[in-house]
């Protein structure tokens, strides 16, 4: 199954598209995101996706401060980019009284996390850093299964306006370093492949 796009009034206002997409009751277990001002509902992951993601997020564990967190279904909002995405993972430390009980500012988030679906990958790859590096997070991690030249895993860091530079890039097999504050490295030789 792949990803459906909503249409929506052209005109609306961030905080109409927000209000929508807060509002509207969508299909239970999708991911619904605002990507570049569209409302796209993505089906449940996958087994593969998921096992992917519990790896990483276990591993993040080890090495946090007690304050961060590590989140599957966080919404973060990116209103410059028309964005409120769902990473499959966010590090974040929670605010103290937040603006929205549905999301918080993407810029709060130390890493993000995407594995790529088949529905979803040109979003993980083109859109999503866009608005993640826009925001300022510092480090974004994509996990592509699915990617040309066979799976691979890409760091990227050093967010300069909407772009990343690649800090790191392997084949599934070898090892991910991230670097400080989490100074942990992923052995992708445990992802599932496909």
């Amino acid at each position: 199954m792949s990803a459906l796009t909503v249409g929506q009034d052209p005109d609306q206002n961030w905080d109409e598209l927000v209000r929508y997409w807060e509002e509207m009751e969508w299909p239970e277990g999708s991911k619904v995101e605002i990507i570049e001002g569209i409302i796209t509902v993505s089906p449940a992951p996958a087994v593969g996706h998921n096992v992917i993601a519990a790896r990483v997020h276990r591993r993040l564990y080890s090495v946090i401060p007690e304050e961060w967190e590590v989140f599957q279904t966080l919404a973060i909002s990116v209103p410059s980019r028309l964005g409120m995405l769902i990473p499959d993972l966010v590090v974040t430390r929670l605010p103290e009284h937040p603006e929205a009980e549905s999301h918080i500012p993407a810029a709060l988030a130390e890493l993000v996390v995407e594995v790529t679906s088949k529905s979803n990958a040109r979003h993980d790859r083109v859109s999503k850093p866009a608005a993640y590096a826009t925001a300022g997070i510092p480090l974004y991690l994509l996990i592509d299964r699915w990617a040309p030249g066979g799976p691979t895993a890409t760091l990227y860091g050093e967010p300069k306006g909407d772009v990343y530079r690649v800090l790191s890039a392997v084949k599934f097999g070898d090892p991910i370093k991230l670097p400080e504050p989490f100074g942990l490295t992923i052995d992708t030789a445990e992802f599932p492949v496909g």
